[in-house]
């Protein structure tokens, strides 16, 4: 079924919009915990300090060593990616992809593992190393949880379509003697 046109550029777009949405995510909210305070306007810093509170993020609202090493290797390694696999899927039938995206889905679903067990099996209680910020409630953690997931759910599908699609799949071409 992946290997359909229409499935296979729909997906495409899907991953193109994806792709397309994370530079400004990463770049106004995300980057905030490991580039210098001046650099984001009042009205951005205070966004993330609303969501962080809100949705009690405790990676956002005091972030580990842990978790600013992540946000340096967004920096670093998937920042640029964004735009180059923006273009790639949105143009479609990009094949040279196939092995740039499989690492940054593979390296992706990496970071989210640590991040998705922390909601899921941390204590935030005050004698935590989170000082009692975070969820409290099951529910509050099924909600930051729900807010990540894509960010392992999409990787998932890509590095299915890369590895499933047959259009994906690389054939090795043999030189004639």
């Amino acid at each position: 079924m992946m290997g359909t046109p229409g499935v296979r550029r729909g997906l495409e777009w899907l991953l193109g919009l994806y792709f397309l949405s994370h530079v400004p995510i990463t770049l106004l909210l995300d980057l905030q915990a490991v580039l210098p305070r001046e650099l984001y306007p009042f009205e951005l810093r205070n966004l993330l300090k609303w969501y962080a509170e809100e949705f009690k993020d405790p990676l956002l609202q005091d972030p580990p060593t842990w978790f600013k090493s992540f946000l340096f290797c967004e920096l670093v390694f998937q920042l640029p990616f964004f735009p180059i696999a923006t273009y790639a899927f949105f143009k479609g039938g990009c094949k040279w992809i196939r092995t740039p995206a499989i690492i940054y889905s593979v390296h992706t679903m990496t970071t989210l593992i640590p991040i998705l067990s922390t909601f899921l099996f941390e204590d935030f209680s005050k004698a935590s190393g989170f000082k009692g910020q975070g969820p409290k409630a099951f529910h509050e953690r099924l909600t930051l949880i729900s807010i990540y997931a894509p960010y392992f759910l999409i990787p998932l599908v890509l590095l299915l379509f890369m590895l499933r699609s047959p259009y994906y799949k690389y054939e090795e071409k043999r030189k004639k003697k």
